[in-house]
């Protein structure tokens, strides 16, 4: 049985140095950012992968080999803490060769005639000019899932020519809740590198959909920016989501109803010409403040 060993604060050790691509010591000088965590795991036997490719009659592409080869998995979380309180925030994860399973293809329910994965089978979602063809739940594809993404969707591995699965036929992509697909990349590698400069931020996935990520992502977005990523997530609604004060138009009513009324002729707004007088300053020029009394 694989012994888990205890996680490790930080990257002091070169192979988890290289694995992380220095990431952890960008996190761990960020504002707040405590608890930077990986678990060190061992890596993967080869008659691990050979085992398993012969199982699922799929041939696992050269990259994911390296990768299981140096690590059985991946696992790197880090919080913020704010006030007196620690809050989870990043977490990257790999499955480990023995958590790399297939979409439950079976029943979602133990009743004779439940529906499956294959019956929500939607012919409509076709390739297009900017995207390729999506991935089916049925057997015309073979997929696999990657990372559970702490229920935010799946990223899974899949074979788009079915069983038997060549490596050469492999491609990543992002199972939302809605069950829709989205692309990602072509290779392990690419979608690697994704995890990582994106920090493990909530929902980073959500950044390649059409609907993009949620207000509430957006804000730790702001707070801790990833390494790389499309600038126009947060260029085009940047103020739609940032609490703003305006003094001038949230009391201007009330500014009306305070004028205090005066013995004789009361200016008419915006008139300047008149006695130098007390009356003149019974209204500030700017009408956005409160009366001036003397």
């Amino acid at each position: 049985m694989e012994e888990t060993p205890p996680p490790l604060l930080g990257s002091n050790k070169p192979h988890l140095e290289k694995l992380t691509l220095g990431v952890t010591r960008i996190l761990e000088s960020s504002p707040g950012v405590t608890e930077v965590t990986i678990i060190e795991k061992a890596p993967a036997e080869r008659h691990m992968i050979s085992s398993w490719e012969q199982r699922n009659n799929c041939v696992l592409p050269e990259d994911l080999k390296s990768f299981y080869l140096m690590t059985n998995g991946f696992h790197m979380t880090w919080n913020v803490k704010l006030g007196e309180h620690t809050i989870p925030l990043g977490s990257m994860a790999i499955n480990s060769i023995s958590k790399l399973t297939q979409l439950n293809q079976s029943s979602l329910y133990s009743l004779p005639n439940a529906p499956t994965l294959a019956d929500l089978e939607d012919d409509t979602q076709e390739a297009s000019e900017n995207q390729p063809e999506k991935p089916h739940f049925d057997s015309r594809s073979v997929i696999f899932e990657l990372d559970p993404c702490n229920g935010n969707g799946k990223v899974c591995l899949v074979y788009k020519r079915g069983k038997p699965a060549l490596a050469q036929d492999t491609e990543i992509w992002f199972l939302d809740r809605a069950l829709y697909w989205h692309f990602l990349t072509d290779t392990f590698t690419a979608y690697y590198r994704l995890l990582i400069t994106h920090l493990g931020l909530p929902q980073w996935q959500y950044a390649f959909t059409s609907y993009g990520i949620s207000p509430q992502a957006k804000q730790w977005f702001n707070m801790y920016k990833p390494i790389t990523y499309n600038t126009n997530l947060l260029t085009e609604e940047t103020d739609s989501f940032v609490n703003k004060l305006d003094p001038s138009k949230v009391f201007k009513s009330k500014n009306k109803t305070l004028i205090p009324r005066k013995k004789g002729s009361v200016q008419p707004a915006g008139g300047q010409k008149g006695p130098a007088g007390p009356p003149s300053t019974s209204k500030s020029s700017s009408g956005s403040g409160n009366p001036v009394r003397k």
